[in-house]
C-alpha cells in the first residue's frame, strides 16, 4: 500500500514538472515588441520653425518671425539627454513713441532679429526606449538672446541682450534607429525693460494728473515678463565618434 502510494506521488510530481504546451507567455516576442533601443551617441538635428507671441504691453518685443537653426544632444543616462542649441530668430516688432500726439505713437512692425543660444536639458518619457516608434520627452532650456538697436526707434527703448528660460515638449518618431522626425513646442520666456521715456507725457499731446497720456504712468512697473510660443521641426541624426 505504502509503495503504491509513493509510486502515485512521484507520478505526479513528474506530471507537474513537464512543460505545458498550452500556457500562455508573458510580455512580447523580442521581434514584436513595440518598445526599441534609442540609438547611443550624439545628435545633431537642423530644425527650422516659427516663434509668437504678442511682445508685451506695448507690441515691442519680438514677435512673430520664422527660425532655423542647429541642435546638438548626447544622452548623458539612460532617460536623460543634455543639448546645445544655436538658431536664428526673424522677428519683427512694433515702435511706440512717447513724444508725439497719441494717434501718432504707435508704427511699424519694423525687422528685428535676434541670435539665440541655449543650453538644456531632456527628459525622455519612455527612458531609453521608444514605443511604437515614438518617443515623448519633456525639457527645460536656458540661454542668450541677443539683438541689435532698431534705428527707427528714437524712444531710447531696446530689446538688446536677454537672458532667457525655455520650458519644452516634443516627439521624436523614429524613421530607423539613427534617424528620427522631431517636432517641439516651447515658450521662451524674457524680461523686457521700458525707459524713462515711457513715463514722460507727450510734448505734442501731455495729458493731466488725472488723465495722462504717457505710455507708462507714474508708479507702474517699468518692466515685463513676456512668453513668446515657439513651434519647431527638425530631422536628427544619431552618430558615433
Amino acid at each position: 500500500m505504502r509503495r503504491s502510494l509513493s509510486l502515485a506521488v512521484l507520478a505526479a510530481a513528474a506530471l507537474l514538472a513537464l512543460p505545458r504546451p498550452g500556457r500562455a507567455q508573458v510580455g512580447y516576442p523580442p521581434a514584436h515588441s513595440p518598445f526599441r533601443d534609442l540609438a547611443k551617441g550624439h545628435t545633431v538635428t537642423p530644425l527650422v520653425g516659427q516663434l509668437f507671441g504678442g511682445g508685451g504691453r506695448f507690441k515691442i518685443g519680438p514677435h512673430d518671425g520664422l527660425t532655423y537653426g542647429l541642435r546638438y544632444d548626447v544622452r548623458v543616462s539612460n532617460p536623460l539627454s543634455f543639448s546645445f542649441m544655436a538658431a536664428r530668430a526673424q522677428t519683427e516688432r512694433f515702435i511706440q513713441n512717447p513724444f508725439v500726439k497719441l494717434a501718432n505713437r504707435t508704427s511699424g512692425p519694423v525687422d528685428q532679429p535676434l541670435t539665440l543660444l541655449e543650453a538644456g536639458l531632456q527628459f525622455s518619457l519612455t527612458g531609453q526606449k521608444s514605443w511604437n516608434r515614438l518617443a515623448p520627452y519633456v525639457g527645460l532650456g536656458a540661454g542668450g538672446a541677443f539683438s541689435k538697436s532698431v534705428p527707427a526707434d528714437t524712444s531710447r527703448y531696446a530689446f538688446g541682450n536677454k537672458i532667457y528660460l525655455h520650458p519644452r515638449t516634443g516627439l521624436r518618431f523614429f524613421l530607423t534607429p539613427a534617424v528620427h522626425l522631431r517636432a517641439e513646442a516651447g515658450l521662451p520666456l524674457w524680461k523686457l525693460s521700458y525707459p524713462t521715456t515711457f513715463q514722460q507725457e507727450p510734448v505734442e499731446e501731455p495729458g493731466t494728473p488725472d488723465q495722462p497720456n504717457a505710455l507708462l504712468p507714474l508708479g507702474e512697473k517699468t518692466s515685463q515678463w513676456t512668453a513668446s510660443p515657439w513651434l519647431q521641426v527638425g530631422l536628427g541624426y544619431t552618430f558615433r565618434f
